[in-house]
């Protein structure tokens, strides 16, 4: 019950309807309204490893006298960051505003602590023992009193009883010797007992002993205690999953539409062992294809407000890592009664669809159904099939004619997309191998084909019909939503694509000038005016303008690098309870529904889709006197042959309505509501986003780590590498083969005197003019490793060699001497 009631106070905080004054104490915002400045704000801090840091601001919590002239994020100096830590929630009283949209603060106190635990390396020391965290933005070291150096034994509840140490995600290997006589060096998990203060460091106490940084596995582990992964399923929730029974009730059946009988396959990867979708394609009298999506019915086992759905929702998603996961549920859910294994009934949530030989979707039903998957196939295996590979033909020959039609019908739904400007990036992914040990043996290209696309189509278009339904139907649901991009970031890449010859067809840029108060004040008695800041206004921007760009580049020499920049350009796609389409797919209306097993806003969306299906089967059994399939009549197609997205309800089985356009108004769904109010929807989308990124940090920072440890014994070798980034820093380099990252630093161009051009993105040679620029190929040695930053230095050959070639004229001229 402790664990339900932090994690309710914690989203409470988050939301702005409370505020935690101290640990454990929390006030009404009303309360202390009255004593706060009219500029506090909170929001998240944000350290650099110089001591400074910056606050990015809650926009509710921003003070209506500034919204509108605070853009930017608070900068904190850092005297004024006072007792507070990276990534705490804080109480900032903000300076005045400059012309720019930014200003500096001061910390107050902190509002919410982001660490209660801190991962990092043991010392002894002569005074007190402590610990160095292993993440760079907590700076403090954390003194370890005396008595507190080793772990004691706690249950899951907090009481005594269990090692934690049981819990490590690798399992029965990961056990080593748990006794450890020197700790020395060893990294530790340290729980915060007292927080820092203006005259002193926190204090902790060892609260697991991980071991040496170096040691199979343990790496894994570092990252997962470091973003506060959640990895230990309370026994609350592991007993309500084994209650669960293995097999489908005759009861839970009855109702639902029985697909049994089709040829319906899984299609995931080779070590994947939750299936949540299943597909079939068959082709219709009239010529045209249906397609069927089903989707393990995951909202029948995890109901509202239970253990499970308490831990799904703080989980939020499954996290992945090279060689394992953390499911967001418990196995005996994950991998059993919710997955859509082979040859046994599943429960799912079905949405057949109906389209035309241009893609073009001419209906949709959705209904909650029974399934027995026929096969469990991999990408591998359906993509030797489409490529007729006669050992394929031979094993899946029953399967052979619905792989064909399911590439023919995704490569018509593809062309739809196209057609409407969706953007399609195919960058190539890095990809751990690993050998018979389980250690690492090398980095290769992800290789995506037929079959990933096949897929993919299926699933976005299973994800517009859900989210078209519920918009339709007025009732408050989760979309995933993906903003138009910044103004700024698409000037910043037109500049850069304008070296090679390329736009996105913006026109001129409108760019407004200003200059700082500041920068006047100190331009006075100078005799030099001001430089202005150039500022770019919101500019016409569509998703076709990137697809065509797309295009362009599509096999040039600089394709990789304007891919990644264009990329990086856009906005990260997140979860709100407001639909404002989706940019990079040029859809109008779009959700998640397709992974409940892995993501928590699926599983929102299912209990939603799920009590709005049985409203409308018990509405039509009033007006009609009998059931009827749930689900919706025909779509109304326009004169382009494109969906309305607009309101519909079933008549006596056929579709009535009207057309509210693209984006309904936000009133209608307030006012209708739905199975989740707006605001606890709201607060599900905040949560999920962040459980996202937390995710996708931790498994980036992790394939980080495992590239530098491969780097390690490959110090002195020499790579081909492409420029992907240039600063004033130096040049990032990423290795053509291996998709490793690292810096030349300009300190190492010592040939010459080099100079950052940041108007052109260049380092330049002040006499010899030797240019380096974005997308440059070069050929590189691995110079060092930095243990600490966990990061790979390169050095040039093409350097080194004129370095060389400078001592060897320099050694001749002095012998002619």
């Amino acid at each position: 019950m402790r664990r339900v009631l932090t994690d309710l106070l914690e989203r409470m905080v988050r939301r702005g309807q409370l505020v935690e004054i101290e640990p454990d104490r929390y006030a009404l915002p009303q309360a202390i309204q009255a004593k706060q400045s009219r500029n506090a704000l909170v929001g998240r801090l944000k350290m650099h490893g110089d001591g400074f840091g910056f606050v990015i601001p809650d926009a509710i919590s921003i003070p209506q006298h500034l919204k509108g002239r605070l853009t930017g994020d608070v900068f904190i100096p850092p005297h004024a960051v006072g007792t507070a830590m990276h990534g705490d929630r804080v109480l900032v009283e903000v300076g005045s505003v400059r012309d720019d949209g930014k200003a500096e603060g001061v910390i107050v106190r902190t509002v919410m602590r982001a660490h209660p635990t801190v991962v990092g390396t043991f010392h002894y020391g002569q005074r007190h023992n402590y610990v160095v965290p292993m993440d760079g933005k907590l700076a403090q070291e954390i003194m370890i009193p005396n008595g507190m150096e080793r772990p004691k034994s706690v249950s899951k509840d907090g009481g005594a009883g269990e090692d934690l140490s049981a819990h490590r995600v690798l399992g029965a290997e990961a056990r080593r010797a748990q006794t450890w006589d020197d700790l020395e060096g060893l990294v530790v998990d340290v729980e915060i007992t007292e927080w820092p203060t203006t005259s002193r460091g926190a204090r902790g106490r060892v609260v697991e002993i991980l071991g040496r940084e170096d040691d199979f596995g343990v790496d894994v582990e570092i990252i997962i205690r470091k973003h506060h992964l959640p990895r230990i399923f309370p026994e609350a929730v592991l007993a309500e999953a084994r209650a669960v029974p293995s097999q489908i009730a005759d009861d839970e059946v009855s109702g639902r539409r029985d697909f049994r009988d089709l040829s319906i396959v899984t299609i995931d990867g080779e070590t994947a062992r939750d299936f949540d979708d299943a597909v079939t394609v068959t082709e219709l009298a009239n010529g045209n294809f249906e397609l069927q999506v089903h989707i393990a019915d995951v909202a029948q086992y995890v109901t509202e407000e239970s253990p499970l759905d308490a831990e799904a929702r703080l989980r939020g998603t499954s996290v992945y890592f090279p060689d394992r996961a953390i499911p967001m549920l418990p196995l005996e859910l994950s991998t059993d009664i919710c997955s859509l294994r082979p040859h046994v009934d599943r429960l799912v949530l079905s949405c057949v669809m109906e389209f035309d030989r241009r893609g073009e979707l001419v209906r949709y039903e959705l209904c909650e159904g029974v399934i027995r998957s026929a096969q469990r196939m991999t990408y591998t295996n359906v993509n030797r099939v489409l490529q007729a590979d006669p050992n394929a033909l031979l094993e899946f020959a029953p399967l052979v004619d619905l792989f064909h039609r399911m590439r023919d019908l995704a490569t018509l739904l593809n062309k739809k997309r196209e057609r409407r400007g969706s953007i399609d990036f195919d960058l190539p992914e890095a990809v751990i191998e690993f050998d018979e040990f389980g250690l690492m043996s090398g980095v290769s290209r992800s290789e995506r084909n037929i079959a990933h696309r096949i897929i993919e189509e299926f699933m976005l278009s299973a994800n517009e019909c859900v989210a078209d339904y519920l918009e339709g139907k007025g009732v408050g649901s989760l979309y995933r939503i993906h903003e138009k991009p910044d103004a700024k970031r698409v000037y910043d890449f037109e500049v850069v694509a304008a070296t090679w010859g390329y736009s996105l067809g913006v026109g001129s840029l409108p760019i407004e000038r200003m200059h700082l108060k500041s920068d006047r004040r100190a331009s006075r008695g100078t005799g030099k005016r001001a430089a202005p800041i150039e500022l770019p206004k919101e500019v016409h921007l569509t998703p076709r303008m990137y697809q065509k760009l797309t295009k362009k580049i599509a096999g040039t020499p600089e394709e990789r690098i304007l891919s990644f920049l264009m990329l990086r350009s856009l906005k990260q796609a997140r979860y709100s309870e407001e639909n404002s389409g989706h940019f990079a797919l040029a859809a109008p209306c779009y959700t998640h529904f397709t992974s409940p097993i892995r993501r928590y806003p699926d599983l929102i969306v299912h209990r939603i889709l799920k009590q709005v299906l049985r409203d409308d089967a018990e509405q039509e059994h009033e007006e009609n006197g009998s059931v009827v399939p749930v689900g919706i009549g025909p779509i109304v197609r326009d004169g382009s042959g494109t969906s309305p997205w607009g309101k519909h309800s079933v008549r006596n089985g056929a579709l009535t309505g009207t057309t509210l356009g693209a984006n309904p108004e936000k009133k209608l769904r307030k006012a209708l509501g739905g199975p989740i109010s707006v605001e606890e929807l709201n607060s599900i989308a905040t949560e999920s986003s962040q459980s996202e990124r937390r995710a996708d940090d931790a498994e980036r920072e992790l394939m980080g780590w495992k590239k530098v440890k491969f780097m390690e014994q490959r110090v002195g070798d020499e790579f081909d590498g492409l420029i992907i980034s240039i600063t004033k820093n130096g040049l990032f380099v990423e290795l053509t083969d291996l998709f490793i990252e690292g810096l030349v630093p300009i300190s190492l161009l010592t040939s010459d005197h080099f100079l950052f051009h940041e108007g052109t993105r260049q380092i330049v040679g002040k006499t010899s003019r030797i240019t380096y620029s974005l997308g440059d190929r070069v050929r590189v040695l691995v110079d060092r490793i930095d243990p600490v930053e966990k990061k790979v230095q390169f050095a040039l050959v093409e350097e080194e060699e004129r370095q060389r070639a400078e001592r060897e004229r320099g050694q001749k001229r002095r012998k002619r001497r």
